[in-house]
């Protein structure tokens, strides 16, 4: 179930629209600030927000701005500001799509929908790709490139990538990569196997210039490369 992010300082709008997308088969969470929403973002998962552009805490364009230096979270306006310079700021700040009120909610489901069809899309082209123009990392083909050069990595660093690349700008914690990825198979192996191939994965893909995994103590690691 597509799960959406409502902010709209409207209560009867922020209502209906809650009501009509949950008809529709999607999972919302509405808010009527931009406090309220960030507070949602920071406890809930979206896959979508729909974004009014004047709200009582700040301006919609300034959070959109901010969102998408942290996630490429899909952003759908739904605003009362209708110049065209209004519309061209939207979508430079990153927007996904604008739509200007009032407007046709069965426009607006349409829209729901290839935004998340232009997703789906993305997601299956890149899932298994990893390349941010240094190291290039392909999780169908297993193979693994720094700078040109081939990389020999074995099965379980592959899926030790997989893993962290997956959750990358998250803690994933040593007990969760034990899980992934040895004790699925029913063998025991202690938290130093995560460690000594962690240290392995360093020397093969980091440099003094390029560093990618990041120690959080007591906690595990996090991947802080580009997404």
């Amino acid at each position: 179930m597509n799960k959406i992010l409502l902010i709209e300082d409207d209560k009867d709008l922020n209502l209906g629209l809650t009501y009509d997308l949950r008809a529709e088969g999607y999972q919302v969470y509405s808010a009527r600030n931009l406090g309220e929403g960030m507070t949602i973002l920071k406890e809930e998962e979206a896959d979508l927000l729909l974004l009014d552009g004047n709200l009582p805490d700040g301006d919609g364009f300034d959070f959109c701005r901010a969102i998408k230096r942290e996630e490429d979270l899909p952003v759908i306006f739904l605003t009362a500001r209708d110049l065209e310079a209004d519309e061209i700021t939207g979508f430079n700040c990153g927007a996904d799509d604008y739509i200007t009120k009032p407007f046709s909610m069965a426009v607006l489901h349409k829209r729901i929908e290839a935004v998340f069809r232009r997703g789906v899309h993305k997601n299956d082209a890149q899932k298994n790709l990893y390349n941010d123009g240094y190291l290039l990392i392909d999780f169908d083909s297993l193979t693994a490139y720094k700078d040109g050069e081939s990389l020999v990595l074995t099965p379980t660093e592959f899926k030790l990538l997989r893993l962290l690349i997956a959750n990358a700008q998250k803690v994933v914690t040593k007990t969760l990569i034990l899980e992934k990825l040895w004790d699925y198979a029913g063998n025991f192996v202690d938290e130093h196997t995560v460690a000594v191939n962690i240290n392995r994965l360093r020397k093969k893909l980091e440099d003094e210039t390029h560093q990618y995994i990041k120690t959080m103590y007591g906690m595990g690691y996090q991947w802080k490369g580009e997404k």
